[in-house]
């Protein structure tokens, strides 16, 4: 691990044990308390730093991910501000406690963000650096965290998207970038 990932595991520490001493997770300080409905984004309306153009959203799907994922963070960069394209950098899934689970990829139909190849994606990495008092500052910073301390393997990760995605054979006459037969293109288990 290098200076900069070692620095990124201790934000995430910090920001996990300040939520923690006021009985918060990355998880409640997200929801809020808001009733969990399935594809709905939280909060509403995403977050989005202008400086940065960094934007995530949370969001559970029924049934789960898997045993363990509550939901997961979908985290992008707007190079080109608010109104310019959107492009999807990495998921983020953790469980019912807000712990890390997953980092994974998906297929483009999966957000219906603005397509960029592996390197290109990967170069935006640096840019997703969430600044914001609100609606958390602490989830903001975590997530920021998550993308430093990870950073070697979500660019992994986002290769082996498109690896899996060239030798994809879609079913039915669509590309395989809009195959609903494959959503997840590569994922990486932090927890066992």
């Amino acid at each position: 691990m290098d200076d900069d990932q070692q620095r990124a595991a201790q934000e995430i520490a910090f920001c996990e044990a300040i939520l923690a001493k006021s009985g918060l997770n990355v998880l409640l300080e997200t929801l809020r308390d808001a009733p969990v409905e399935a594809w709905s984004h939280y909060p509403v309306g995403d977050v989005f730093d202008p400086e940065s153009g960094a934007q995530w959203y949370y969001h559970c799907h029924l049934p789960a991910a898997d045993a363990v994922e509550h939901g997961h963070f979908h985290c992008f960069v707007r190079p080109d501000g608010p109104k310019g394209p959107v492009h999807h950098v990495i998921g983020v899934g953790v469980d019912a406690f807000g712990r890390l689970h997953r980092l994974f990829t998906v297929n483009q139909w999966v957000v219906g963000d603005n397509w960029l190849d592996a390197e290109p994606t990967i170069a935006l990495l640096p840019r997703f650096d969430l600044q914001l008092a609100k609606p958390s500052y602490l989830v903001n910073r975590w997530l920021t965290a998550v993308i430093r301390r990870y950073e070697p393997e979500i660019a992994a990760l986002i290769r082996a998207r498109d690896e899996r995605l060239a030798g994809h054979v879609p079913q039915g006459p669509v590309s395989a970038r809009d195959d609903r037969a494959l959503e997840v293109t590569s994922a990486f288990l932090l927890t066992p």
